[in-house]
């Protein structure tokens, strides 16, 4: 009885414990539910934060926790696919959409309901949304923040490069259509023969063929046929009409895919005379001009569309079109109107690319060009004037040469020079970082404004020379003016602290150098601190190469390089010979400099700066380091010694224009030489970093 008892209970039992077991399971599954759901809500909170940091960093805009009637979007931006009309669609299904701002080739929009609660039930609707993008199928989360106020400040409004036009419908779409169907791609070997050297477009030559090798055309070669009958009966009445002065008689016809492109170029001078014409067929597109200065403007070519290009934007300034397959252009007359693309961020969108055919037109040159751009002129080259400066012997030829090699140099590349200095130093950085809560701190040569963002628990203002890169630090919303560093608008002792980074190695003498930090000083209240950043003549530092030398690209040249530790020399370069004004103070810098390793040596009168061999170690201290602007392309082969030219003259103009700028660059010890002689400041700390000599100064 006992063992039927017992294995009664037993069965009894079992199902007791099947129903324990899906209990279990049941809750274990709702656990793994609200462990996802918590990770999912961690993922997104996460990511809003990051696009908090991002809106901070691009736009200076911060984002507030309380619900407002605006809300920045994450992840739906011109720049990540996202439409204006997609984007409409989304955000209008939660209420009456007031504004909607979508800043170009940024991954995030604004927008502003008519109410808040009405942007409160997007911001619950759409945090952390999956939607998929129309036009290429991708999947994409949006993140939502709420946003003060809606307010983005559009660029101004750019005019056509001189001597363009663009005019539009000069042709019906009958005649685009008969135009088109007059080229024959199929079987031809010409045709063939150039798609070796054109694997991204299709092309076809008539009249001249055009040699991509030498980007030039065998005049004595033309091509049997001449342009076809419709293409000359279209130039005809462009003549009639004043569209064009000469018939051209040449045409270069490419057919161009969705997503393909032309790099940035100018037609060949000693090829073709002064009028380039080019009509637009199937598509419109937005073609990329670019000033050597680094000025550029994006200019919508409609369908049926001819672009003539005359004196300026024929010779001077690049045109290509950027490989994509989305353009950025206005979105209240879309595909249709003439002229520049404005970055209105209430009326721009994105426009998917279709096959565009060009056909364009040129006449060949029939004897060398003798235009007034001559450093970009191929018939011209060679016949520069060469301008290499010397050494400055008084403060007036120091004050000239820093205007032409500094000054000048850096308002011409300011747009370039930007685009390069974008991640701060890790030790810059760490100084600024210590600085007690509120500290104001002044950024003496401020450039584009990369550390005046470093801390918003300091009080930053920046200065510099230069006016482009001041205006590009206001475009960040930064606090920066224009001025010296020698003679600095800030009242004396209201700075608790001072950065001097890459600087102050541009002044040309002794004196200057000395009056830079004395001036940092001034700022200073007692007890504030400086750090000052030179270039360093010793690129290579306790058997490590600097970044500056290990970046030589793999140049396959055999390139002289010279012990640095062996030549810490040439201190007097930068010593005014015959000037009385501070010549004991000067003699007693010298002295010091000599008490610290470097040895100085006169210099003759005429002695000429050194242009300074790119990703080299330096061989003089006072030298110019060239400049290439981004754009054009360089000849290995090309010494530097051949496009020597100031900033200011016409030479500086080519397709890829080289620029140098003056440099001091200081042997160890010499800037803490320079700081000892002022007995207002003490050396704190000195050390090397990364091929520059840095000291960390504070005031007495």
């Amino acid at each position: 009885m006992t063992a039927l008892g017992g294995g009664g209970a037993g069965r009894a039992a079992r199902p007791d414990m099947a129903a324990c077991s899906q209990i279990t399971s049941m809750e274990a599954k709702t656990s793994r539910d609200h462990l996802k759901v918590h990770k999912m809500k961690k993922k997104v909170l996460r990511k809003q934060v990051r696009a908090q940091h991002t809106l901070m960093r691009h736009e200076g805009i911060e984002c507030i926790s309380h619900a407002t009637q605006s809300l920045v979007i994450a992840n739906a931006g011109l720049g990540n696919g996202m439409s204006r009309n997609q984007l409409l669609r989304i955000v209008e299904e939660y209420g009456e959409v007031e504004t909607l701002l979508m800043p170009p080739n940024k991954p995030y929009s604004f927008v502003k309901y008519e109410t808040t609660e009405e942007a409160k039930k997007a911001f619950d609707a759409l945090n952390g949304k999956e939607v998929t993008l129309e036009d290429c199928g991708q999947n994409i989360v949006l993140y939502i923040n709420f946003v003060e106020k809606v307010s983005l400040q559009n660029a101004v409004p750019t005019s056509l490069p001189p001597g363009l036009t663009v005019i539009e419908k000069i042709i019906s779409p009958e005649e685009e259509r008969r135009m088109l169907e007059n080229i024959e791609w199929i079987g031809d070997e010409d045709t063939q023969s150039a798609q070796k050297n054109l694997k991204h477009r299709r092309v076809k030559h008539f009249g001249y063929e055009f040699r991509y090798d030498n980007n030039n055309v065998d005049k004595d070669k033309p091509l049997p046929g001449g342009l076809p009958e419709i293409c000359n009966l279209f130039l005809e009445k462009c003549l009639k009409q004043g569209y064009i002065k000469h018939k051209p008689d040449q045409l270069t016809v490419n057919q161009y895919e969705p997503g393909q492109g032309i790099p940035p170029h100018i037609d060949t001078h000693s090829a073709f005379e002064d009028e380039i014409i080019s009509l637009s067929l199937g598509a419109e597109i937005v073609m990329d001009f670019k000033h050597p200065d680094g000025h550029t403007v994006a200019i919508l070519l409609p369908r049926c569309s001819l672009l003539v290009m005359t004196g300026e934007s024929r010779y001077l300034w690049t045109h290509g079109i950027t490989p994509r397959k989305y353009d950025i252009i206005q979105a209240s007359e879309l595909g249709q109107k003439v002229g520049t693309i404005t970055a209105d961020v209430g009326d721009i969108t994105l426009n998917r690319r279709e096959t565009r055919t060009s056909f364009t037109f040129r006449k060949v040159r029939r004897s060398p060009c003798n235009c007034i751009y001559s450093s970009v002129c191929d018939s011209q080259k060679g016949q520069q004037r060469l301008v290499q400066p010397s050494f400055p012997h008084n403060e007036m030829e120091a004050s000239k040469l820093e205007q032409e090699y500094v000054h000048k140099v850096y308002e011409e590349i300011a747009t370039h020079f930007s685009s390069t200095r974008h991640s701060p130093w890790p030790r810059i950085v760490e100084f600024l970082r210590s600085l007690p809560t509120g500290s104001i701190v002044a950024d003496i040569g401020c450039g584009n404004g990369k550390y005046l963002g470093i801390s918003e628990d300091l009080y930053m203002v920046g200065c510099d020379r230069s006016k482009n890169l001041v205006d590009i630090c206001g475009e960040k919303h930064f606090q920066a003016f224009v001025c010296d560093a020698l003679s600095v608008a800030i009242r004396s002792g209201s700075c608790d602290a001072c950065i001097s980074i890459a600087v102050i190695h541009h002044f040309s003498t002794a004196e200057r150098r000395l009056a830079t930090i004395r001036e940092l000083a001034r700022l200073l209240r007692p007890g504030g601190m400086a750090l000052i950043y030179v270039w360093a003549m010793e690129q290579e530092y306790k058997n490590q190469k600097s970044k500056y030398l290990k970046e030589k690209n793999g140049s396959k040249g055999k390139e002289k390089e010279i012990n640095t530790g062996t030549t810490q020399r040439l201190l007097t370069d930068q010593v005014p010979g015959s000037s009385s004004q501070d010549s004991a103070s000067s003699d007693q810098l010298i002295n010091d400099l000599k008490d610290e390793g470097c040895d100085a040596r006169p210099v003759g009168a005429d002695s000429k700066l050194p242009v300074h061999t790119n990703r080299t170690s330096f061989q003089s201290q006072d030298l110019l380091v060239p400049w290439h602007l981004k754009g054009g392309t360089k000849k290995k082969e090309e010494s530097v010694d051949t496009v020597l030219v100031p900033a200011d003259s016409k030479e500086s103009q080519e397709v890829s224009p080289v620029f140098h700028r003056y440099y001091h660059v200081f042997c160890e010890g010499e800037l803490e030489a320079v700081c000892r002689s002022l007995d207002c400041v003490r050396v704190q700390k000195s050390y090397y970093d990364q091929g520059n000599w840095c000291v960390i100064l504070e005031k007495l």
